[in-house]
């Protein structure tokens, strides 16, 4: 929660003579309500937020699109370059653990055009890319998506 919100939470309480709310610990580095989306978050057949970029239907700015795959900026970014990379067609591939053999191929051209997008946002220094998978790798969109991030210096163990 952004620190400005608690603080107009507590002045709006206080007009009703309610209690605050009860302060929140955070116990990582991982913004907790990035945890908690994951921790919230299922696999479903409805549409995603993604499927409803694909389709238009929600602006992204987009880096990368063709047929297969589609490259946006992700709109809370850990890094300076912070690109979301997801295939068009879900196909059952909501997350890496339900990939199979006939995903082989759109997981190999996730990682090519990973390479091509970095290249294109002068990552020639290096750049990580992180795929989260299911509650405890903090996955929060089900629909197989990878990070590409850059344009500083990473830290080992990450997160």
């Amino acid at each position: 929660m952004n620190p400005n919100t608690r603080t107009r939470i507590h002045v709006i309480a206080s007009h009703f003579d309610l209690p605050p709310p009860p302060p929140r610990i955070i116990t990582s580095t991982m913004a907790f309500s990035e945890k908690e989306a994951a921790l919230a978050a299922a696999p479903s057949d409805a549409p995603t937020v993604f499927d409803k970029i694909i389709q238009k239907e929600i602006p992204a700015d987009v880096v990368f699109e063709d047929d297969k795959v589609l490259a946006f900026r992700d709109i809370s970014p850990k890094a300076p370059t912070h690109i979301v990379i997801i295939p068009k067609v879900r196909d059952g591939l909501t997350g890496l653990s339900q990939a199979e053999e006939r995903h082989c191929d759109i997981l190999g051209y996730l990682m090519y055009v990973a390479k091509l997008v970095a290249k294109q946002e002068g990552l020639s220094d290096g750049f990580r890319i992180v795929i989260n998978d299911g509650p405890s790798g903090c996955q929060s969109v089900y629909h197989l998506h990878i990070h590409l991030l850059g344009g500083r210096q990473m830290n080992w163990p990450p997160g």
